[in-house]
């Protein structure tokens, strides 16, 4: 018997080694999301990685980028062929933008490996979302990265400090009665009360651009600064818009010098922080200050239940979400939230089995996004999600990583927000150029030029902190000497044909 024993546990012995051995033969494959706020994925990875090891062949790591650093850590991970990056955010606004990298052979085509591997994830992601991924790139049309069911349509809101607009003393009605050129009179208040070092306006200058102008951003243009405007009808957002299906250079229209004028005026009055107006202080000064709650009034791109969020409820004051136009669906929203796989990864069958995984499997989706059970977070009598403290350290950017309907419902949002936020969305109107992507092919050049001139003035004149008396001649005329004109009649054009 004891001859058995030994033979047994020798055999043991041997199985947990061998499964050990396996375990450090996984390959790893690393991911690079946006807009996190993690200091701490030490529990989250390991039980990740326990879960996906038979699942997907591989181990996972995860850069977590953030709004202020994820832009330059993408490009230039893409642009040098870093093999350690598998995977990467992409979409129809950031800084590797999704058409413009696919284009350019940056993204593996993932034709062949849904059809091979995809059923769970065409099973979990609509077909329009499918549908929105599906352009030509380097290796003819297909699909490039897989798109995430998280808010499909585009909506803009104020984002509203009611706790001190109580304490100015007005009411959310009123605030709602207000236009951006009226914002002045609060502000004035709001600094004689807080005093000299608050800033009541806290705004991302080029999403507050478009609440105020009704301009949208045009996918294919350029994703660092936006050269390119079509106008919503702000009244019916499926309408045609007051400018017609014309594609704009935003810079050079009423509304907007109307708007740098006014934000002109508030940067001087001092509502403005003038950290909001460099590229590398305005993201991270915007995020850490909505943290503390330190704002009267701010800009919002808004996602369904984003009240109910840790980061809103944190924030110690009483926040409200007032909307600047319907939602509407459009090809930025479409391809708002999406994960590629780099052509530069040594592992891209491994790498698209943990994206279909994520998309179409509740544990894995749950555990990356709100981390361990019983120390991120624990499940109430009800079944719903109650963060710890230690959520502070795991905050991941949740619409940034993928299908967020099937996570569980959280005790803040309540029972039944999933199937709300999917009823909200399927309720969204489309724009009559739902679907337009430029291709910026045959001006790459202009636009490379363009973008360069627009970084040296967009935002430092949305955030006011450019005097456009003397500084919009200067930026027009460089827009017109870099090829504006060109780029221009290239995107009607080619708008005219899609159209027609």
């Amino acid at each position: 018997m004891k001859k058995i024993l030994s033979i047994v546990l020798a055999l043991a012995l041997l199985l947990t080694a061998m499964s050990f051995a396996l375990a450090e033969e996984l390959p790893t494959i690393t991911i690079m999301f946006h807009g996190s706020n993690v200091t701490d994925d030490s529990a989250v990875l390991e039980a990740v990685n326990a879960y996906i090891a038979d699942k997907v062949g591989a181990k996972l790591e995860v850069v977590w980028g953030t709004w202020g650093d994820f832009d330059d850590k993408a490009t230039n991970a893409l642009l040098s062929g870093d093999t350690g990056i598998d995977m990467v955010f992409t979409c129809s606004w950031s800084a590797d933008e999704y058409n413009t990298y696919a284009k350019n052979g940056y993204f593996v085509k993932l034709d062949d490996l849904i059809a091979e591997y995809g059923a769970d994830l065409v099973a979990a992601i609509p077909e329009s979302l499918m549908q929105a991924a599906t352009i030509e790139g380097a290796e003819g049309m297909g699909i490039y990265a897989v798109n995430g069911f998280k808010d499909t349509a585009t909506q803009n809101t104020w984002d509203v400090n009611v706790t001190l607009l109580n304490e100015l003393g007005y009411t959310l009605d009123d605030f709602k009665a207000m236009s951006f050129y009226d914002f002045g009179e609060l502000f004035a208040k709001a600094k004689e009360l807080k005093g000299d070092a608050f800033y009541p306006f806290l705004v991302e200058p080029m999403v507050l651009e478009r609440m105020v102008t009704g301009s949208i951003i045009v996918a294919g243009d350029s994703g660092s600064t936006n050269l390119l405007s079509l106008y919503l009808n702000q009244d019916d957002v499926s309408a045609e818009g007051p400018e017609g299906n014309v594609i704009l250079n935003k810079f050079a229209t009423d509304e907007y010098r109307k708007f740098v004028d006014k934000m002109r005026e508030y940067y001087e009055a001092g509502y403005v922080d003038p950290s909001l107006a460099v590229a590398e202080t305005s993201n991270d000064t915007r995020t850490n200050t909505q943290k503390t709650g330190e704002y009267l009034i701010g800009t919002q791109s808004y996602a369904f239940g984003y009240e109910y969020s840790a980061d809103v409820l944190d924030r110690g004051i009483e926040v409200a979400f007032v909307p600047c136009t319907d939602p509407y669906v459009d090809t930025t929203a479409s391809q708002g939230a999406m994960v590629a796989i780099s052509t530069a990864s040594e592992h891209p069958v491994e790498s698209f089995k943990f994206l279909a995984l994520l998309n179409s499997d509740p544990t894995l989706m749950t555990l990356l996004n709100y981390g361990v059970e019983g120390i991120h977070y624990n499940l109430n009598a009800d079944g719903l999600v109650e963060f710890t403290d230690e959520r502070a350290n795991y905050s991941p950017w949740t619409n940034g990583m993928g299908n967020v309907t099937i996570l569980p419902d959280t005790a803040a949002e309540g029972a039944g927000f999933r199937e709300s936020f999917k009823a909200y969305y399927a309720g969204a109107k489309a724009i009559p150029a739902l679907g337009y992507v430029f291709d910026n092919a045959e001006v790459a050049n202009e636009m490379a030029a363009l973008g360069t001139v627009a970084a040296q003035y967009a935002l430092a004149l949305d955030a006011g902190a450019l005097d456009p008396e003397t500084t919009l001649p200067d930026f027009l005329a460089a827009l017109d000497a870099a090829g504006m004109q060109t780029y221009l009649d290239a995107a009607n054009a080619q708008l005219a044909a899609y159209l027609g």
